[in-house]
C-alpha cells in the first residue's frame, strides 16, 4: 500500500520514497517480498497522490494498480476486488525493517488458524521503548496492541464486511518502525545506521 497522502510526514518527498539505510522504504519492502517463498505476485497500490512512487515502483519491476486515493482500507478493498485476489498479504510501504521471517510467520499462522483474516500486532510498550507514538492502540483480549501495517486476508471474502481475524503478536523492534512522522523517520534512520556499523 503506497498511495496515501502521508499528511503526518509533511515535506516534498512522497513517504514511500523516503530513504532509510540508503534505500527508499518502498524498495526495502519490495526486496523483502521478493525473497519470501509465500509471495508470488507483488502489486504496488499507488494513487494520484503518489505519482513519483508509481514511477519508482515501475523502475523496481513491480506491478502497479492505481487506486482512488480514498484511504488505506478503501484503496486496499479496491485493489483486492479489481485484481480478484485470493489470499493476499497487505503491507504498508513504510516498514523499512520488515523481514522475510515475519512474512513467512504471518502466512503460517494465517493458514493454521483457518480464519479469513490475520493482523500482525505489537504490544504498545514496544513503541514506548522506541520513543514513538502509535496512531492506534486496540484492546485485544485484555492486551494493549498496535497494528503494525501487515495483514493477511482472504480476498474472496473481502465484500463480507468485517472479517473474523486472528492476531500474530510480535515483540521485536523491527516491527515498531512504521514510519509516519518526521520523528519516526529520524528514529528509523538512526536504527538503520546502527545496523550498518
Amino acid at each position: 500500500m503506497a498511495g496515501g497522502r502521508g499528511s503526518r510526514m509533511g515535506g516534498d518527498i512522497e513517504k514511500p520514497l523516503l530513504q532509510v539505510s540508503g534505500r527508499s522504504m518502498l524498495e526495502c519492502v519490495i526486496a523483502v517480498l521478493r525473497r519470501s517463498k509465500s509471495i508470488d505476485r507483488i502489486v504496488v497500490a499507488s494513487s494520484h497522490r503518489t505519482p513519483a512512487t508509481t514511477i519508482e515502483a515501475n523502475k523496481l519491476g513491480a506491478e502497479i494498480i492505481i487506486t482512488p486515493g480514498s484511504g488505506f482500507e478503501e484503496d486496499m478493498r479496491f485493489a483486492v476486488r479489481r485484481l480478484r485476489l485470493g489470499d493476499v498479504l497487505v503491507i504498508s510501504s513504510d516498514l523499512p525493517f520488515v523481514t522475510v521471517d515475519l512474512i513467512e510467520e504471518a502466512f503460517q499462522k494465517y493458514r493454521s488458524a483457518q480464519k479469513p483474516a490475520l493482523a500482525v500486532m505489537a504490544p504498545a510498550e514496544l513503541y514506548e521503548k522506541l520513543g514513538t507514538k502509535p496512531s492506534y492502540i486496540f484492546d485485544v483480549h485484555g492486551q494493549k496492541l498496535v497494528p503494525v501495517g501487515i495483514n493477511v486476508i482472504d480476498g474472496i471474502r473481502i465484500g463480507e464486511g468485517t472479517l473474523e481475524q486472528v492476531e500474530l503478536i510480535v515483540d521485536h523492534a523491527d516491527v515498531g518502525f512504521n514510519v509516519n512522522t518526521p520523528g519516526e523517520l529520524a528514529a528509523a534512520r538512526k536504527a538503520g545506521y546502527r545496523r550498518r556499523v
